[in-house]
């Protein structure tokens, strides 16, 4: 698996307990290309370690048993030396969960960025502090390290989208809706002319479902609204996570006597789809549950989606394309068939059969609103943000 002399570059995207990474070969001025593409799965317990080539062929997998996400990078680093040896890395992309106020574009991580983004790890507890692990792992290769943002991709949207209703305190200065999964919604933007043509430029709606979970408004392939606000646990109930919820109910766990420490576990951790059935967080398990609970767990996921696809058709004054993506959205017809039926007043038809393959346009010809399958590429915008970065970074040399 020799990746040849040309230049490359890694991105790594770091989950709470994954890990997925892959290597891009370097042609300027071409966007990168694939070589491989990988995962460890289960950090913290009994795993795999995946890799793929740029057909999608299976290259590799193993069992792995890695305490955390530092283990894990250094494996990888050893895998990559041995692999790739042959390949220069240029430098390292991260997908970073939560920027801030301070960072609306891809930046160069520096000491100063780093503190900033580890002063943000309360507001992503479950993304941020592997992700930044990541990075101080890494600095010992000396290499360029890029932070690309989730929630960059979200900072255009109009300012009555982003504000609370709060005064202007100086304590609330980093109280915003931000906005999540901006990599994955830039590369379904990114790509749908491709699938819609010039439909691309219209109301459109990406539900970006998997373990976690949300949905973004488009129009002329920029977000106009999302569901998650100021942290990755609002919006719809995801796997371990509550989804919308009263604020007076964190101040009444507070007043019976819970620490917050304990509330946070709870909503990140211990709530969702989880919480709902006592059983998975994992819908594929889920749905093959006879459990009255896991029936309901479903049915909380379907019902709290369709409603905030009609929240996001009232912004963007209608619809005209929805798109389903990440592991949810990409691999659940159940799912889909069940979102599809919420949305019957929109007029939109599912193709049962075309949902049941998993074709890419899945809407029925009389459908109002086309319906599709997009698989995103997180990764891949990572790598041509990451690129930019290093490119300018060598003009400047020069």
């Amino acid at each position: 698996m020799d990746a040849g002399h040309s230049p490359s570059l890694l991105t790594i995207n770091s989950g709470s307990s994954s890990l997925k990474f892959a290597l891009f070969t370097v042609q300027n001025p071409k966007p990168p290309k694939h070589l491989y593409r990988g995962e460890i799965t289960a950090i913290g317990g009994d795993g795999r370690f995946h890799v793929r080539d740029s057909h999608g062929a299976l290259l590799q997998t193993r069992r792995v048993t890695f305490s955390d996400h530092q283990q894990a990078l250094q494996q990888l680093m050893v895998w990559l030396s041995e692999e790739t040896a042959s390949s220069e890395l240029l430098g390292i992309g991260h997908r970073i969960v939560h920027g801030g106020c301070r960072f609306q574009q891809p930046v160069h991580i520096t000491e100063e960025v780093l503190v900033y983004l580890q002063s943000l790890s309360a507001l992503a507890p479950n993304h941020q502090p592997p992700c930044l692990l990541g990075i101080t792992t890494l600095q010992r290769l000396r290499l360029p390290q890029i932070a690309c943002f989730d929630t960059a991709f979200h900072h255009h949207r109009p300012s009555v989208e982003q504000r609370f209703a709060l005064p202007a305190w100086p304590e609330l200065d980093e109280v915003h809706r931000y906005g999540f999964h901006g990599l994955s919604f830039e590369y379904i933007a990114k790509t749908l002319a491709d699938h819609l043509g010039s439909d691309a430029d219209g109301r459109v709606i990406v539900a970006h479902l998997g373990h976690g979970a949300s949905l973004c408004a488009l129009r002329e392939r920029r977000s106009v609204a999302t569901t998650m606000t100021f942290t990755p646990l609002d919006g719809i109930p995801m796997g371990t996570r509550c989804g919308s919820i009263d604020p007076a109910v964190v101040l009444y766990l507070l007043q019976q006597g819970m620490t917050a420490e304990r509330i946070s576990d709870l909503l990140y951790f211990q709530s969702g789809l989880l919480g709902i059935s006592g059983e998975s967080g994992d819908m594929a398990t889920l749905l093959q549950s006879a459990s009255i609970p896991a029936r309901q767990a479903v049915e909380q996921f379907v019902h709290h989606t369709v409603r905030a696809i009609g929240s996001l058709a009232a912004a963007l004054g209608g619809v005209d394309a929805l798109i389903f993506t990440a592991g949810i959205g990409e691999h659940a017809a159940p799912i889909r068939a069940a979102i599809g039926d919420g949305c019957k007043w929109l007029d939109l038809h599912l193709d049962d059969e075309a949902n049941r393959l998993g074709r890419t346009c899945i809407s029925r010809d009389d459908s109002a609103v086309s319906a599709w399958i997009i698989t995103t590429d997180e990764e891949q915008m990572i790598a041509e943000h990451s690129l930019r970065i290093l490119n300018r970074h060598a003009q400047h040399q020069r």
